[in-house]
């Protein structure tokens, strides 16, 4: 043991202690409970969410894209949500509320008086895709957007009325009405026999 030692050669009490050992490196922080509860509450929820964001881009990538967005907005405001409360409800509101962000940005980015660019903005079904997929989409399309996004929240998401109501910002009436007319469009255009089982047979798109 190595000890420091004196003009005369003695020991200098005090000097003869080992030198201190490295601290040891931290362990991984054991995740909160809380949290590991959201974060799979939050999986759980991805195919519906996936499900309303294709239904309003109508494109897969731009679905993806949506619900990527989603996602981080709700980790990034976490603490905003306030817990026991909708957590479905608060997510749909999120991606709502970030796609016509998008939509209203895009117009004033690009002139489209003719709604050629928004035309362009859909991309056709792959030819994995089954006919009744094509029909869904090609039916949805002739649907106005408020009745469109009611039936979908509805008839695809499985949420109720009144979550679809808080989540459009509209009385609980008006949601059924939307869902409704809606429902008698599609049965109208597709001559099916439910509209909600068309919907969500093909409001889904296949995986690769």
């Amino acid at each position: 043991m190595f000890r420091s030692r004196g003009m005369d050669g003695s020991a200098i009490p005090g000097t003869d202690a080992p030198p201190p050992s490295s601290p040891e490196p931290p362990g991984p922080a054991t995740p909160d409970p809380s949290t590991v509860e959201w974060r799979d509450a939050v999986i759980a929820l991805l195919p519906p969410l996936r499900a309303f964001a294709w239904s309003l881009s109508r494109n897969s990538a731009d679905a993806d894209d949506l619900v990527q967005d989603t996602l981080i907005k709700a980790w990034t405001n976490k603490d905003k949500f306030e817990p026991g409360t909708n957590l479905r409800a608060w997510l749909f509101t999120i991606l709502r509320n970030t796609y016509y962000t998008a939509v209203v940005k895009r117009r004033r980015e690009v002139a489209d008086e003719d709604g050629k660019h928004a035309a362009r903005l859909s991309a056709a079904p792959t030819q994995d895709w089954s006919v009744a997929m094509t029909a869904m989409q090609a039916a949805l399309q002739q649907l106005p957007s408020e009745h469109r996004e009611a039936l979908v929240l509805v008839g695809a998401a499985g949420l109720t009325y009144e979550e679809a109501a808080e989540i459009c910002g509209c009385a609980l009436g008006t949601i059924k009405s939307r869902v409704n007319r809606a429902r008698a469009r599609l049965l109208k255009i597709m001559d099916a026999d439910d509209a909600s089982d068309a919907l969500a047979g093909a409001i889904d798109p296949p995986q690769a």
